[in-house]
């Protein structure tokens, strides 16, 4: 589980993997919307990849895409079935990303590494469920929950 606290040492943004029968559960929580997505990725990534310490920098590539939405749920999917797509398909995982609300959708920038400089820790997401699929916000900002098909 990852927490970043604020100033009140309340949490004010992270994830955390919750147990679900042969699948992965993520919850995220953040002071926004896009923040929230955002840890999700960071929670999905962190289930099953886990990136040793290195003297050297990694090797990094930018990646952008537009993604519509015309729900937070949307949104969250679609952000999530990109990492799985770019995973499958061109052998990358995020480091970092941005997500930054757009008119009907949003932008998100991820910085990739190549897959092979993390050492697989958990069953890979083949796929985002839409059973018990929730991005709402909550007492202290956005929270979230999806279940992930390993």
């Amino acid at each position: 589980m990852t927490v970043q606290q604020d100033h009140d040492q309340q949490p004010s943004s992270g994830h955390r993997s919750v147990p679900h029968t042969a699948d992965l559960t993520i919850e995220a929580w953040a002071p926004t919307r896009e923040e929230c997505v955002a840890e999700a990725v960071r929670g999905m990534v962190g289930s099953f990849a886990e990136f040793a310490p290195s003297p050297e920098e990694p090797v990094t590539t930018t990646r952008e895409c537009a993604l519509t939405a015309e729900t937070g749920e949307q949104l969250l999917v679609a952000v999530l079935e990109e990492v799985v797509y770019r995973m499958e398909a061109m052998g990358e995982l995020p480091i970092e990303v941005v997500v930054t609300p757009t008119v009907g959708g949003a932008l998100v920038r991820f910085t990739m590494v190549e897959s092979t400089t993390a050492e697989q820790v958990g069953a890979v997401p083949k796929a985002v469920s839409l059973h018990g699929l929730r991005l709402v916000p909550g007492p202290h900002g956005w929270v979230c929950g999806v279940t992930l098909d390993v």
